[in-house]
């Protein structure tokens, strides 16, 4: 394992290319070939955290650095785990190429704004994943990934899914490296959107502690930190908790999220939208599309705000969260995208002479919840393992009450022509009070 090339370009750095912060990524030719391919590339087009770039406006670093950071941190835990005699006797060196590969791979089938689109639940609409399985059976990657790698689509559409229904430990093992509650993903793009956003708290990380402490848990079909990586392990879950709260569901950032679904939901219903189109367009082709689209229409106001020479985001006018009017939010968090358009819309009737149109938007947690905090910690001299939860107060707190209610809220926002009106409108305080009581 330690011999792939990939591995030893990590010392080597013969042929690497740098992305931020100062980091060496090796490209090996057979690297090199799939980043060429036009279905990677288009992620370069594509930036990682969309409209946050409103409120952060250095975050526009895109998917393509991402996966490379993803990638290398792919290599980082592969070098460190080969030291490991359990991993080596479920893992052999294919299928570390595998996770190589599917570490590249992992966003390809994303589209711009995707997570935004997905979230609104559009009947029949294909996720992400069944968007990357057609790329990988039906592109040049399919061979690349023959002749370069020997490796089948099927195996990184299995590992990208996290498809455990077999029962296959060399998955599941490899799927908890991917996407677990510490995995490559994670670990990259919390310090990555902190680092572009100018916002300290996705990288007070210990990546190289972290790392240095990965071992294999008792079962063999995940992975586990030894006590040394304990506090680490604390920190990237804490920052997880920071990012979501401050950046990713900052009020301004769901404000914009809550004006792009309106607006693309509306065009769709429209029938403007072909949604196989959009599949392999560039974020800008997206903008540019939205824009014309909504030219003339009540919802040209959303599209201008976004994407105009003048920004203009709606004002949070209320916010309802497990601790802040508990009934409300889970009266709302989760529901279906098209009743919460039908109680924003009898919102807006409520406030008199008010003739904007969509001039109120409610933003609501999906039904998705994130990842569980669930991980072992190795005690070397015991010979035992024992739940992060259960040694460490600070994941306790956040594990034993569901993650997203305490960073997820639901809020309503209004047109800033109607936000003042809207907060002291009797009628709507009534209504909103009423329906905490019910």
């Amino acid at each position: 394992m330690l011999t792939l090339p990939e591995i030893v370009g990590l010392d080597s750095h013969i042929g690497s290319v740098r992305i931020p912060p100062e980091l060496d990524v090796p490209l090996t030719p057979r690297v090199r070939r799939i980043m060429d391919t036009k279905a990677f590339r288009r992620l370069a087009k594509m930036t990682q955290v969309g409209l946050v770039s409103l409120v952060y406006p250095a975050a526009r670093h895109t998917r393509f650095e991402h996966s490379l950071g993803v990638y290398r941190l792919a290599l980082l835990f592969l070098k460190r785990l080969a030291h490991i005699p359990r991993f080596n006797t479920i893992i052999s060196q294919h299928d570390a190429e595998l996770l190589i590969v599917t570490a590249l791979l992992h966003d390809i089938g994303h589209w711009p704004f995707c997570h935004l689109i997905e979230d609104i639940r559009i009947k029949n609409l294909p996720h992400h994943e069944q968007l990357a399985a057609n790329i990988l059976r039906h592109s040049d990657m399919m061979e690349l990934l023959r002749d370069d790698w020997n490796i089948k689509p099927e195996s990184v559409i299995e590992l990208l899914s996290g498809n455990n229904s077999h029962n296959n430990s060399v998955i599941k093992l490899l799927s908890s490296i991917l996407s677990g509650p510490i995995d490559i993903d994670k670990m990259d793009y919390l310090f990555r959107d902190s680092l572009h956003a100018g916002v300290p708290y996705g990288r007070n990380l210990d990546q190289a502690r972290l790392i240095g402490s990965l071992c294999v848990n008792k079962s063999g079909s995940g992975m586990a930190i030894t006590e040394k990586g304990k506090t680490a392990a604390e920190l990237m879950i804490f920052a997880r908790y920071i990012m979501f709260s401050e950046v990713y569901w900052h009020h301004a950032v769901r404000a914009a999220t809550a004006m792009f679904q309106r607006l693309f939901i509306e065009l769709y219903q429209e029938g403007k939208i072909e949604l196989p189109s959009i599949f392999e367009w560039t974020e800008d082709d997206v903008i540019r599309f939205l824009v014309e689209s909504s030219q003339k229409l009540p919802i040209q106001s959303l599209a201008e705000g976004l994407f105009g020479t003048k920004r203009c985001i709606y004002k949070r006018v209320a916010q309802f969260s497990i601790l802040e009017q508990p009934e409300i939010y889970r009266k709302l968090a989760g529901k279906p995208y098209r009743q919460l358009c039908e109680l924003a819309n009898h919102l807006a009737a409520m406030l008199p002479e008010n003739n904007l149109p969509f001039s109120v938007l409610i933003d609501a947690p999906p039904i998705e919840k994130e990842i569980e905090i669930k991980i072992d910690v190795f005690y070397p001299k015991e010979n035992c393992y024992r739940s992060l939860e259960d040694i460490s107060p600070v994941v306790r707190a956040m594990a034993r009450e569901q993650f997203d209610d305490y960073t997820k809220r639901v809020r309503i926002f209004a047109h800033p022509d109607v936000a003042v009106a809207f907060r002291e409108n009797r009628r709507i305080v009534e209504f909103l009070e009423k329906m905490s009581m019910e």
